[in-house]
């Protein structure tokens, strides 16, 4: 049990430091701004269900992709750490700004609030090197990092639905703070797989 809720943790803080709620909520604040409280609501629970479709598709589809691509876990790792470097030191070194919006308003929640903003690159990439480090425990594995990223979901939707509360208490600047704390986070995790990808290849 104590090995679960272990694993639990170690899977749970990759995903929330990728996903930074906190620093998406400026954007949702933003995007919503002219909206009803019922729009919201909505809004709010149309970028979870989406958010939560495409990442528990990766997290069934990812070990497939692996076969069917011919790819070693090692490799994965050095690419995967690479791509989240970049989006880390990318949101380290710049401000994060709302994405040009095509979609109609009542599709807002599903892009760009559900995708790319919650469930994006470095989300969808850090769940798939998650469920290849934990698949050889089988279901267990599987379902820690399914639990973990269930959990993120559930803190993004409260972060969302309560978002004037939360930015009127942190402050523009405990928000900018917050995210940049957690990319410097993702940028050190990203090390650590760009480092055990190396070294898996040179072991090979």
């Amino acid at each position: 049990m104590a090995s679960f809720f272990e694993h639990l943790l170690l899977s749970f803080i990759p995903i929330f430091v990728a996903m930074d709620a906190i620093g998406t909520l400026p954007i949702v604040l933003g995007l919503s701004e002219h909206m009803m409280a019922s729009e919201r609501t909505r809004m709010v629970r149309q970028a979870m269900i989406t958010a939560l479709g495409l990442g528990l598709g990766f997290i069934a589809l990812g070990k497939i992709v692996f076969l069917l691509i011919g790819i070693e876990v090692a490799d994965f790792l050095v690419a995967g750490g690479l791509i989240l470097l970049i989006l880390a030191i990318r949101e380290l070194l710049t401000e994060r700004r709302a994405p040009q919006v095509a979609a109609p308003e009542d599709m807002i929640g599903v892009v760009p609030i559900g995708t790319p903003l919650v469930v994006g690159p470095a989300v969808l990439t850090t769940l798939l090197l998650l469920i290849d480090r934990y698949s050889i425990e089988g279901v267990v594995g599987i379902s820690v990092v399914i639990i973990s990223f269930v959990l993120n979901l559930a803190i993004a939707w409260l972060l969302f639905a309560q978002g004037n509360r939360v930015a009127n208490f942190m402050g523009k600047g405990g928000l900018r703070a917050a995210s940049k704390i957690a990319m410097l986070l993702l940028a050190a995790i990203a090390v650590k797989m760009i480092r055990e990808g190396v070294l898996g290849i040179l072991a090979l």
